[in-house]
């Protein structure tokens, strides 16, 4: 069973916004819009851009309930945080700006994309270190199977951190914004389906990354959250591993890369060697959760029938997969709406939450 008896949700827009020489009154306009954080009118852009894609009716057809948004997020207010306590500690918060006080919050940072497309369905914001747009996929897709809403409008915005701040030297500012609609819909309305995307996340504990089994640990994980999201272990996958340097980075690097301790009597969860075959890339990771969402973007622009992973981690042990098959072809994702979880690994982590099952040590 799938999210649509007419073959699942489809990618029909994809806008991505580089913080490099954006001007928002040529991306948004010019009234309206100056006195809204970075991140948001970054995000706003992209969605822009992704329906401009998706074509006329990809909201339209129907109605403002019907319609949800999730982002992701991890650095989208800092900056904005460090000014408000410099100003709160300088000359008082009477001096905070009326217009940017409000986002302080960082539910707000997505408050002004449902008000301008009247999506009332829901509009979800995660934060999880690096995973949150991915997860923003994840939980988007099943509120959708779960009948909240029938568009879905999701992806990741980010701004540059502060000087001083962890993971300053590695910044990422700017949007990628997806639109999905039911595959039905898509072809109803003469829509190109660029694809389908499902994400499977799970937790892998520091410590477990560091252990003397942390690769083998993880690989069982990928391969269990790789078939819940239907990849077959002998179909080649090209795969896009957004890594840093931590513990569990490296550790996920491993068990991709096939390097997984030796010696021990593997189980029928993890075979030996590795999780998936086919070319592997690692990439490093930025600070915030945009990178991996953007190589979702850059897969589905490879040629139908071309499946692609995208796996990315975090040093806090917060883990995803993202199973990308450009075009039209069929969607090989479990219902995600039937809180089917996988074995150990890939969770039905439901809007809100952000962990999954816990690895345990040998």
């Amino acid at each position: 069973m799938t999210d649509d008896p007419a073959g699942g949700l489809v990618v029909t827009g994809i806008g991505t916004v580089s913080a490099d020489g954006f001007d928002f009154r040529t991306a948004l306009g010019r009234r309206g819009y100056k006195y809204l954080p970075a991140a948001s009118q970054y995000f706003l852009a992209a969605a822009k851009g992704a329906l401009a894609q998706a074509g006329p009716g990809a909201l339209e057809a129907v109605g403002p309930e019907e319609r949800g948004a999730a982002v992701g997020t991890n650095s989208a207010a800092v900056a904005l945080h460090h000014t408000m306590d410099r100003t709160i500690t300088a000359t008082g918060a009477e001096d905070l700006s009326p217009a940017l006080a409000p986002y302080f919050s960082i539910n707000l940072f997505g408050s002004r994309l449902a008000t301008e497309h009247d999506l009332k369905g829901f509009n979800l914001t995660f934060t999880s270190p690096r995973v949150a747009g991915l997860e923003a996929l994840q939980a988007g897709r099943r509120a959708i199977a779960a009948g909240r809403a029938r568009r879905l409008l999701a992806g990741a915005t980010e701004e540059a951190l502060p000087e001083g701040e962890p993971g300053a030297d590695r910044p990422e500012s700017g949007a990628v914004a997806l639109v999905l609609e039911p595959a039905s819909a898509a072809r109803s309305r003469g829509a190109v389906a660029l694809g389908r995307v499902a994400v499977r996340s799970f937790f892998l504990p520091p410590r477990v990354a560091a252990s003397a089994d942390g690769s083998w640990q993880a690989a069982v994980l990928l391969r269990d959250a790789l078939a819940a999201l239907g990849h077959r272990p002998d179909r080649p996958l090209t795969v896009t591993a957004v890594l840093d340097g931590s513990p569990v980075g490296e550790a996920v690097a491993a068990a991709l890369a096939g390097r997984t301790p030796t010696g021990w009597a593997p189980d029928e969860r993890a075979p030996g060697g590795r999780p998936v075959a086919g070319r592997l890339e690692r990439v490093p990771a930025g600070a915030g959760a945009l990178e991996p969402v953007a190589r979702v973007a850059a897969a589905l622009a490879a040629p139908a029938g071309h499946p692609h992973a995208v796996v990315t981690a975090a040093a806090e042990g917060n883990t995803a997969v993202c199973l990308v098959t450009p075009g039209p072809g069929p969607d090989p994702v479990p219902d995600p709406g039937s809180g089917a979880d996988a074995t150990s690994g890939g969770t039905g982590d439901g809007p809100g939450r952000s962990g999954g099952t816990e690895a345990s040590s040998r």
